[in-house]
């Protein structure tokens, strides 16, 4: 039987306080489970950054969040490929015992992973990263050098030949920050979230590869309170490996969806089915794929956010589960070609139009 691969996107917007999805790797759970019944699944760095934890998925495809708008969009679309040369770009205002602890981790990558990493360079200046909350508690931030970010880039890529780029920059470090306390403790928002977004964002626009980011902080002191949800990034000095196993195999852009396919590229109308938390249903991406109608949009109920945003607000037809749980027996119905409500007691009669 030759039946096209079941495709489906799992979407845990970044630094919205989602309550799976919100904290270092804590929805790699259900990324590991949903690629049990997909062929493939494609999803972003949020959902499989688990800081030194990270799960080999083989038929998962990470894809930054601005090159997964694109894709949405149907203008971009997905290479899988079988490893990228990475390039590591660290942000010149990490301090020297800091960053020798970034190129540890790269080197450990190199010699236990056998990952293939070009290079390493300096930005030419300090980024300048700041951090801000909105009102409604999502976080985001800024950058106050983007083009020595670019200029770093550049030079990887053209001088290394770099496929991909890990960023690492200085974050300000506020280890008595009530948002950082909650967070921790299993609650809020992560306070680094949202600047992490616009690093990456700025790298895959302009160059159109694949790009992660990976924070610079100090360590924070114990606390035996942290929830098992953030404790992934309680466990060292850098976040970096994670990101490093992701970007080493993470698809190329295909940037002209006019030009000739390859067997194996991916595009947006072959998506089958987009996994959501019900309550963050404004992103770009959700918008693309809200439009196309092959397309099953599944809303999970008890992943709450700080952003709430349904998706009936917007008009977007979904079909409501409670949990991960309930959403992987939708997908199973969904592949089988079988209606999820003919798997309950109760049958309406077929109405009449």
């Amino acid at each position: 039987m030759n039946e096209r691969p079941y495709t489906v996107v799992l979407l845990v917007p970044t630094g919205v306080g989602a309550a799976i999805g919100g904290y270092g790797g804590d929805a790699i759970p259900v990324a590991r489970t949903i690629a049990w019944v997909a062929d493939r699944l494609i999803t972003h760095p949020n959902v499989l950054n688990g800081a030194v934890l990270y799960w080999p998925i083989p038929n998962a495809f990470y894809v930054e969040g601005y090159g997964l708008d694109r894709f949405a969009a149907g203008s971009w679309g997905l290479r899988p490929v079988h490893r990228n040369r990475v390039g590591l770009l660290l942000d010149r205002g990490i301090e020297p015992d800091l960053r020798l602890r970034q190129l540890q981790a790269a080197d450990a990558a190199r010699a236990t992973l056998g990952l293939d990493i070009a290079a390493w360079t300096l930005t030419d200046a300090p980024l300048e990263v700041e951090l801000r909350t909105s009102e409604m508690g999502a976080s985001w931030g800024t950058i106050g050098n983007p083009d020595s970010l670019l200029r770093g880039a550049e030079k990887l890529i053209r001088s290394a030949k770099a496929e991909a780029i890990a960023v690492v920059a200085r974050f300000p470090d506020d280890a008595d920050s009530p948002q950082l306390q909650q967070y921790r403790y299993g609650g809020g928002t992560d306070p680094i979230a949202g600047a992490e977004a616009v690093i990456s964002h700025l790298v895959v626009r302009t160059f159109h590869i694949p790009c992660a980011h990976s924070p610079a902080l100090e360590p924070l002191p114990l606390d035996a309170k942290v929830s098992p949800r953030a404790a992934a990034e309680e466990l060292g000095y850098t976040f970096l490996p994670s990101v490093l196993v992701g970007l080493s195999r993470a698809p190329q852009f295909i940037t002209t969806p006019l030009g000739p396919r390859q067997p194996g590229d991916i595009w947006a109308e072959e998506v089958d089915a987009v996994v959501i938390p019900a309550t963050a249903a404004g992103g770009s991406a959700l918008l693309s794929f809200s439009r196309l109608p092959a397309a099953q949009i599944i809303a999970v109920g008890d992943n709450q956010t700080q952003v709430p945003v349904s998706p009936e607000e917007l008009g977007i037809n979904v079909l409501r589960v409670n949990s991960y749980l309930e959403a992987l027996g939708v997908l199973v119905a969904h592949r089988a070609g079988i209606s999820p409500s003919a798997l309950v007691p109760q049958i309406p009669s077929l109405p009449y139009l």
